[in-house]
Order: structure tokens, then sequence, then C-alpha cells
């Protein structure tokens, strides 16, 4: 019996060290990246590294962003996946992230990651600012189809426009930042005044424009070409327009939070991130990737996307948010959607 008794008890310490050697790294993950898209993401990064569970927390853009810098003295997160350059390198400048250079960076384009060697941050995918224009709404109520931003300000769209708050979406963020680059300030704001007067409503994702616009509840939503092609491949009767001056942009992007007590796992986060497999994943979201070459056309978007969107200085994006913000709300807040 004693005999028995010590082979039990070793068999059951054995048990017990397999399973603290198979026990989850718990990894929380800040991300803006669409609810439709992150568990796919998820299950394939959990299916290559199998001791390290993520746990999401997910917002829009903005509200991520204003979380992160709230928590900066003490932060949350472990890493960020999926949240706009534009954002990452505000945390950059406050010092918040953890440099790192994934096994794959030397495939990434330069311009999809940040300068700094290693990298604060490293590109996933962009998304580019698209309008849904809803084709039954506009002949019921006798809408030209627009081509341009300019033709957003034109009394005849007077109430029919929804578009993202850019202060909650970074989808908004990049359309404002776009119209200041492209026109120069004084222009864009005055751009902005023009185009007010035809919004129905700011809304404070960037998704909900585009469905908006899908569900005919209004005639056109400013948008990105995600969600425009997603709405439009599940039969909503909208045209996704391009307008012809330059498309706003900006990139996902995945970051290593400073001081996480779980920098390996991180680690392991950004590499698959990185990666060809990852990629293969984005490119079923978005046509433009951080590593070129995977990407395949997509018909409803014309082979020559890439180059319609505009140059982008993510450093003046970032270096003037809250200026612009704070500009943008005196002028536009009053017909924000209620929180």
């Amino acid at each position: 019996m004693p005999h028995l008794f010590r082979t039990a008890t070793a068999v059951a310490a054995l048990s017990l060290l397999a399973g603290a050697a198979h026990a989850s790294t718990v990894l929380t993950v800040y991300t803006a990246l669409e609810a439709d898209q992150i568990a796919a993401y998820k299950a394939a990064f959990e299916k290559a590294n199998p001791d390290i569970e993520i746990k999401w927390v997910r917002d829009s853009t903005g509200i991520v962003t204003a979380k992160l810098l709230a928590e900066k003295a003490a932060p949350r997160a472990d890493a960020v996946w999926g949240l706009a350059g534009s954002s990452l390198a505000i945390l950059d400048k406050e010092g918040m992230l953890q440099p790192y250079a994934p096994k794959n960076l030397a495939a990434v384009d330069a311009q999809y990651r940040s300068a700094a060697n290693p990298p604060a941050w490293v590109g996933m995918d962009v998304w580019g600012a698209a309008i849904c224009f809803n084709t039954i709404e506009a002949q019921k109520q006798g809408l030209p189809k627009p081509t341009s931003w300019a033709d957003l300000t034109k009394p005849v769209y007077a109430g029919k426009i929804v578009m993202p708050h850019p202060a909650s979406s970074g989808t908004g963020y990049l359309d404002v930042s776009a119209w200041l680059q492209m026109m120069g300030e004084q222009k864009g704001w005055s751009y902005m005044d023009a185009l007010h007067k035809n919004i129905g409503l700011y809304t404070h994702s960037g998704s909900k424009p585009c469905k908006m616009a899908a569900q005919g509840e209004f005639p056109i939503g400013i948008a990105f070409e995600y969600r425009a092609m997603k709405s439009k491949k599940e039969g909503a009767p909208i045209d996704i327009v391009l307008p012809a001056e330059g498309l706003g942009w900006d990139i996902e992007a995945t970051a290593i939070i400073k001081g996480t007590k779980n920098l390996d796992a991180a680690r392991k986060l950004a590499d698959f991130s990185a990666s060809s497999e990852a990629m293969a994943l984005y490119e079923k979201n978005f046509a433009v990737l951080a590593i070129p070459g995977i990407a395949k056309p997509d018909p409803l978007l014309p082979a020559d996307y890439e180059k319609r969107l505009i140059k982008n200085d993510f450093t003046w994006a970032s270096a003037n948010r809250d200026r612009i913000l704070a500009e943008w709300s005196k002028r536009y807040e009053g017909k924000a959607e209620k929180k």
C-alpha cells in the first residue's frame, strides 16, 4: 500500500506540473478592430501560441486612445493589436510604447511602420475614406450621386449626410486631418463649415454611417472602404464612392505597452501580427497591407486604389490632434450623437 500510495502521489504531482506547463498567459490586448474581425484573429494567434490567451478590450479608436492615455501611470494593457498609427504615434511621444522589431519586419513596407529602429509600432493594413451612397433612397429623394468631397457641400444634400465624430472615431479623424492637409487649414475649415450644414448626425463609430446608409436611415454615409465593401457584399443597395480629390487614410498597427509583465507573450503577438499568416487574415478585410504583394484585387475597388490615398503626415496629424479636435468640437459638436 505505501508503494501504491507513493506512485499515486507521484502521478498526481506530475499531472499538476503538466497542467502548470500548459497554463495560459492571459494577454490583455486593447483594440479598435471591427467586432466582426477579432474572433478570427484571436483564433489564429492562439492556435499558433497555445500557451497564450488573448483578453480583448475593444472600442472605437478615439475611446481606446483616451483610455490608454488615462492609464499611462498604471497601464492595464499588455499590447495593442489594431489601433490607428496616428494614435500610436501619440502614445510613442508619451513614452508609452516598448520598441520591438518583429521577426518579419524586413518584409514590412517602411511607410507603414514607425520610423524608429527598432520600431515603436508596426502596421497591419490601411483603411481609407469612402462614401456609402444608398441608390434606392437617393432615387426616392431625387439626389444625384456625389463624386467628390466638394459635391457633399451642395444644398441638395442638406440633412442627408452622416459621418463619424473625429474625437471618437479614427475614421472621423482621418477625414478631418486629410481635408486640412489636402486643402490647407483655412480652406479645410471653410469646407467643413459648408459640409456641417448638410450633416444630419456625427456618430461615435466609424462603421455606423455606412450601416445607417445601408439601412436607408440616411442616403449618404461617410465611412471607410472595409465597411462599405462589406455592406455591399451583404446586399445593401449602396454604391461605393471614392471622392476624386483623394482619400484620407490611416493604418491599423500593433505595439507593445511599456512595462507589461508579459513581455515575451507580447513579443509573440507582435511577431504574429507582422507575419505572412496574419497578413493573409488582414487581406480578407483590406485592400492595402503593410507587406506588399499579398493583397488581391477586389472587383469593388479600382485597381489604382492605393494611389488614391493622399500623402499622409502622421507626425503632423498626431502632434496637432488635440488642437484640431478642440476646434472641431467648438464648431460642430451640436450635431453629435448622444453618448
